[in-house]
């Protein structure tokens, strides 16, 4: 296994939650939804969508059947001709695409791309309520949520956090994100929402729909089919568009302001979900991930694994010997010889067996280290580790500073070392650390240590034996 490719340290999205909204209710009249406010140009939404999109593409089992995709084509671009002229934006990207997975989920990226997953049908009893979760979708793209959560993120431009925050969970709650262990966590943070965000793209999704000739009481039938198929473990959509509460009201009371437009014909969904039938098996999202991504098998040169052991089962002591291992062109640093890379675009992890892998859906790291690049638009080192840190601990309610920072060396440069304690996916206290130092283009190197508090002292010699040999090629 090979560290990270050449184009590791490329800007990806890591977007924090925040909470906006701006929905004023003229009497009479369909509720106004005023986007928040956001710094970033249409076109930077565009970049961001685009180079995302790739990478699901990548990484997802996309739908290539003309029927399907001519149709969800179709639906697609009827509710974006319903949109409000006023939200529309020349620069923006739309794309319709199928995946075949079975979870019941949809996803809209910045600037356009949207992606609906086979499970999505399967669960819609009518193609309004298909319509409905996508016009759902499209109202995020067009309020430009993304990007708007981007702009409260403090001290870091678009694709700060990529590597840090994107995907892969430190400790044992779900949705409590730190690090990105695979490219799959791509959802987590470039399309979770607040419930204020939501509750706009639910009124907007209303009103677009009604101008497509849907009623909007089909979005409303179509959440309550989500939470009910939900038993105990939210599906995958209502882990990132958590629901605002009394959304079936919200959502009938808006569509009795609204005047419905001439129905479309819907027998191309019949035949549609019938076509589905005829594809190979869908996956579950858990499915995928263990086959390391892409419908195909994992374990290839330079490839992330979808897990390295079984979570839970003994994790072996660091190895005393060492073995040289790179992060492409950017750097090396010596690591236990009984401890696997795990690479993903903008870091890499090195972890004992049994010490990374899947818990409740979601991936976690139990022990070992990772290394990084965050993108600061500070040259201040102390002021881009706070918002780093900050940005950890925000992410994470169990999460804590431990204690105060510290200078340190790390390639012989300065650098600052920040304990923080957390809940471990193993039950009891993990001590996390985060060390850090500019490099030479202004962006922030990490590196971070984790471990289960009762096993820390075990594991100190091996993480000051990794910290000390890291060796930076930035200069």
């Amino acid at each position: 296994m090979t560290g990270l490719p050449r184009a590791w340290n490329r800007t990806r999205l890591g977007l924090k939650v925040v909470a906006i909204v701006a929905c004023t209710t003229v009497a009479g009249a369909q509720t106004r939804v005023t986007p928040p406010k956001n710094k970033y140009t249409p076109q930077q939404d565009v970049e961001i969508g685009r180079e995302a999109a790739a990478e699901v593409r990548r990484e997802y089992p996309i739908i290539d059947d003309r029927q399907i995709t001519s149709y969800l084509d179709t639906l697609g671009r009827r509710l974006v001709s319903a949109a409000p002229a006023d939200l529309k934006n020349e620069a923006f990207e739309y794309s319709f695409t199928p995946v075949n997975l079975k979870d019941i989920n949809a996803f809209a990226l910045p600037g356009g791309p949207m992606f609906v997953n086979r499970g999505m049908f399967a669960a819609a009893s009518s193609e309004g309520e298909v319509a409905g979760v996508m016009a759902h979708e499209l109202s995020h793209v067009l309020l430009r949520h993304g990007t708007a959560n981007a702009t409260k993120a403090q001290g870091f431009q678009l694709g700060a956090l990529a590597g840090a925050i994107a995907g892969a969970v430190i400790g044992g709650n779900v949705g409590q994100v730190i690090s990105q262990g695979s490219q799959f966590g791509l959802g987590t943070w470039l399309l979770k929402y607040s419930r204020e965000y939501e509750k706009q793209a639910d009124l907007l999704g209303a009103q677009i729909m009604a101008r497509a000739g849907y009623d909007p009481l089909d979005l409303g039938r179509m959440f309550e089919t989500i939470q009910k198929q939900a038993n105990g473990t939210p599906p995958q959509w209502l882990s990132s568009h958590p629901n605002p509460g009394n959304r079936s009201q919200y959502i009938a009371e808006e569509a009795s302001k609204l005047k419905i437009g001439p129905r479309p014909s819907e027998n191309g969904f019949t035949s549609v979900k019938s076509r589905f039938n005829t594809l190979p098996p869908a996956k579950s999202m858990a499915e995928l991930e263990r086959a390391g991504g892409g419908g195909g098998g994992g374990g290839r040169e330079g490839e992330a694994p979808a897990s390295v052991g079984t979570i839970g089962e003994a994790v072996p002591l660091p190895a005393r010997k060492y073995r040289t291992a790179r992060g492409g062109d950017l750097f090396q640093v010596s690591v236990p010889t009984n401890w696997t890379a795990v690479s993903s675009t903008n870091s890499v992890k090195f972890v004992p067996q049994n010490a990374y892998g899947s818990v409740r859906g979601q991936t976690v790291l139990t022990h070992g280290v990772q290394l990084g690049v965050a993108r600061s638009t500070s040259r201040d080192l102390r002021e881009a580790t706070d918002s780093l840190v900050r940005a950890f601990v925000e992410s994470n309610p169990d999460m804590r500073q431990a204690g105060e920072s510290v200078a340190v060396r790390i390639s012989n440069r300065n650098g600052i070392g920040t304990p923080l304690v957390g809940r471990s996916a193993l039950g009891g206290t993990e001590r996390v650390g985060v060390y850090t130092t500019l490099l030479a283009d202004g962006n922030l190197f990490y590196y971070l240590t984790v471990v289960p508090e009762d096993q820390s002292q075990a594991y100190g010699a091996a993480f000051d034996h990794v910290g000390k040999s890291i060796r930076l090629n930035d200069r």
